[in-house]
């Protein structure tokens, strides 16, 4: 079969585990079944890498099986691990943060990936508190040490990087009272609750820039009022304000 295989609806007959459901609520002798997704992968698009992959699926069936997990879907693909470009694991990381899912059943940790987009799509999976699982284990994957090592300092570095991103935030907005700036006026979309994605209004830009803010200070301001915008997006949407002015 040519190309990647898209994502395939997987019915609980062919899987030969629990029937699906949506809900986590079906019970197995007093506990609820986890919702598995069944993923397999070869790197190539020779014909007898059909007979791998459908092997793969056959294996990680019994595995769900085996585990009394729900096969809520079963994703194929025909790519190489040295790339993150995957239709099918983008489709398995999508439905990880939609939590669609509590376990992810795979052959072997080589089929998520080789070298650094193996350990970069682990972390994704497990920082989303999903368990995966391998049918050469025929377990639960556990980490080696080496492993944990790294994603320790990789998550010291992510909350090092979150508590230096608000401090310029605070930095920002304390920056601008200073000069003047009262964000009383423009509660808005704070009282919204910040769900609502609001473009930053060009009066708040031209206001802050009046008293003297740097556009990088003006974009942390706005940014700590709810208003996602860049540094650059703030120069540009200032500089058309500046010639429309001058057209006037």
């Amino acid at each position: 079969m040519g190309g990647k295989e898209k994502q395939l609806a997987y019915t609980a007959a062919s899987a030969g585990a629990a029937p699906y459901n949506s809900s986590k609520e079906q019970l197995n002798g007093g506990r609820a079944y986890e919702r598995a997704v069944i993923y397999a992968r070869v790197s190539t698009e020779k014909d007898e890498q059909e007979v791998s992959l459908e092997r793969q699926k056959e294996e990680l069936s019994e595995l769900a099986s085996a585990n009394s997990m729900e096969v809520a879907a079963v994703i194929s693909e025909k790519a190489s691990g040295f790339s993150l470009e995957r239709d099918g694991m983008l489709n398995v990381l999508d439905m990880a943060r939609n939590d669609e899912f509590e376990c992810l059943l795979i052959q072997d940790e080589t089929r998520l990936g080789r070298g650094k987009v193996k350990m970069a799509i682990l972390h994704q999976l497990l920082k989303l508190g999903k368990k995966i699982y391998t049918y050469s284990g025929f377990g639960e994957y556990r980490l080696s040490e080496a492993d944990e090592m790294v994603f320790e300092i990789v998550s010291a570095v992510e909350e090092y990087q979150r508590k230096l991103h608000n401090m310029k935030i605070r930095r920002g907005m304390k920056r601008a009272v200073e000069n003047g700036y009262q964000p009383e006026r423009n509660l808005e979309n704070i009282r919204k609750g910040g769900r609502e994605k609001k473009e930053a209004p060009i009066s708040e830009i031209v206001r802050l820039r009046e008293k003297k803010l740097t556009f990088k200070d003006i974009a942390l301001t706005l940014n700590g009022l709810g208003y996602p915008i860049s540094k650059a997006t703030v120069n540009r949407r200032y500089m058309e304000y500046l010639e429309t002015e001058a057209k006037k």
